[in-house]
């Protein structure tokens, strides 16, 4: 009976190693190195590029050279709860915002713009008009207009190739500058972001227009 059961107890080990040498050789035939980039690709999907792949902002000229009014008025649609920008219209929530490139902050008789804005030396220029679209806080902090902003230059761009068309007397676009190296760039953008700011709403125009759904200017 002894002898019996240290065969079968011989067996056991001997199965139990089979089995660790087959797995231990297995796993080496098939070992296979960990991917750099975990997941699998979806064809159709494209991968977002890392911060430091984003195309760079360039200067507000640069967008300009191929803004498109047209699109430009479609994204103000957004702000017409709080703008207008026809000849004669009556101001609203914000100011009209006809002829409101190149003149002075808040230029509309009559429309009670915030202190902020009213203080604001300058015109609406383009890089102020690009500014005030991308943050209208950051342009006029104390600014009563809450729009967010416009983040794609494109879409500010657009936005004031239309209000520019918006007069009696549009003001020529601007020479289309180089593309910034990415770094240069980055650097511009710095100084600017902690000074003034952009913002995205048509302009308050004095206190805002908006191209955004919210917005305007007080």
């Amino acid at each position: 009976m002894d002898d019996r059961g240290n065969t079968i107890a011989g067996w056991v080990l001997f199965g139990g190693i089979v089995a660790l040498g087959a797995s231990i050789v297995s796993g080496e035939y098939f070992h296979s190195e960990r991917p750099e980039k975990m997941g699998y690709p979806i064809e159709g999907v494209e991968v977002e590029a890392g911060g430091d792949a984003a195309a760079a902002e360039q200067p507000i000229a640069f967008y300009l050279a191929s803004a498109d009014p047209v699109a430009g008025e479609a994204v103000f649609k957004k702000c017409a709860a709080c703008h207008n920008a026809n000849k004669g219209g009556a101001n609203q929530l914000g100011p009209n915002l006809w002829g409101a490139m190149g003149k002075p902050h808040g230029h509309v008789p009559g429309f009670a713009y915030s202190d902020a804005l009213k203080s604001k030396p300058g015109v609406w220029d383009w890089e102020g008009m690009s500014h005030w679209l991308k943050s209208p806080k950051t342009y006029a902090p104390g600014t009563k207009m809450t729009f967010a902003g416009l983040s794609k230059p494109e879409d500010r761009a657009n936005v004031i190739a239309y209000l520019n068309k918006q007069s009696d007397s549009p003001l020529p676009l601007p020479a289309a500058p180089a593309a910034v190296p990415e770094k240069a760039a980055d650097a511009a953008a710095a100084p600017e972001q902690a000074g003034n700011g952009a913002a995205p709403a048509a302009a308050e125009s004095g206190n805002g227009a908006a191209p955004a759904p919210a917005a305007a200017a007080h």
